[in-house]
């Protein structure tokens, strides 16, 4: 057999076979993936992934999801500021997340202006959730913590008080998430995306009633954690996502990820908790409408 060119390698992955029970891609970028919205949704619905729920990471991103949401009854919308946002916004650093393309003054006030301008798309209806917002350690180191605890406590507030849907961005940061949760008080509805925690932990965020939202990282070879997490995870808290362009589930890992790969990942989580395939995608279609109140 021929060896892999390096385009095939990076080529997208074939369409999987179709979901006989439609799901919903719990967290997406479309506005990082190539191709249309028209496309990405075509593709989705032919293998039975009929709804996205599309995130924003900064204010740009955040109008961008809102402003789809608007246009494709399939689509619904969160807004925010990303962890590592909120530490650039400060210290007026336009590189990564941000895509603003100038420097900003930096400092409170900007990060206030950015902090209003998520509350008030927030209260958009077709925003039903606050996020990805939260802790992450991984890409911003100390210093950057005070900005990133400010703006996560900030998103609490704001999805609180519009009665939206919290979601998750936690990255070797656990403790400190489930303290601030703990603290502020979680809104109704707290969503960890790309859940990345253990099995202890999930039964810590089953306990509180947070859903466990499981990515194309539960296929990975080294990740017998989030497989041991998944199996413990009640089965109403269970959401599916592809957080696409990024993780993609074996064995396309490493190629682009899109919500048509959905399939892969829920045959997989199906596997892992012994259950009928079409008994988990009923309950992931319904976990993520009551999720997301829509």
């Amino acid at each position: 057999m021929p060896s892999s060119s390096g385009s095939e390698k990076n080529a997208a992955p074939p369409l999987p076979e179709p979901l006989r029970v439609p799901v919903a891609d719990s967290h997406t970028h479309l506005d990082m993936q190539s191709g249309t919205v028209d496309a990405a949704l075509a593709k989705a619905a032919s293998v039975g992934v009929t709804t996205l729920v599309q995130v924003g990471c900064d204010v740009k991103g955040s109008r961008w999801a809102a402003e789809t949401a608007a246009r494709y009854d399939a689509v619904h919308a969160t807004v925010a500021l990303h962890p590592n946002e909120a530490p650039r916004i400060v210290h007026g650093d336009p590189d990564g997340w941000s895509r603003q393309g100038a420097r900003v003054p930096g400092g409170q006030p900007a990060l206030d202006e950015a902090l209003a301008e998520i509350d008030r798309l927030a209260g958009l209806p077709q925003v039903k959730g606050v996020g990805e917002t939260g802790l992450d350690y991984f890409r911003t180191g100390p210093e950057g913590k005070a900005a990133q605890e400010l703006s996560f406590r900030a998103h609490i507030e704001i999805a609180k008080r519009h009665g939206k849907a919290l979601v998750i961005h936690d990255r070797d940061a656990h403790a400190d998430v489930l303290r601030v949760l703990k603290e502020e008080g979680a809104p109704e509805r707290t969503v960890f995306h790309c859940y990345s925690g253990d099995a202890e932990m999930a039964e810590l965020c089953a306990r509180a009633g947070y859903f466990m939202s499981f990515a194309g990282t539960v296929t990975f070879k080294n990740a017998q954690n989030l497989r041991d997490a998944l199996t413990v995870a009640p089965l109403e808290l269970v959401l599916v996502e592809t957080d696409a362009p990024f993780l993609t589930p074996a064995p396309y890992r490493g190629r682009p990820n899109a919500p048509y790969l959905i399939p892969v990942t829920v045959r997989a989580m199906a596997a892992v908790r012994g259950i009928d395939e079409d008994a988990l995608a009923t309950a992931l279609s319904a976990n993520t409408a009551r999720a997301f109140g829509y």
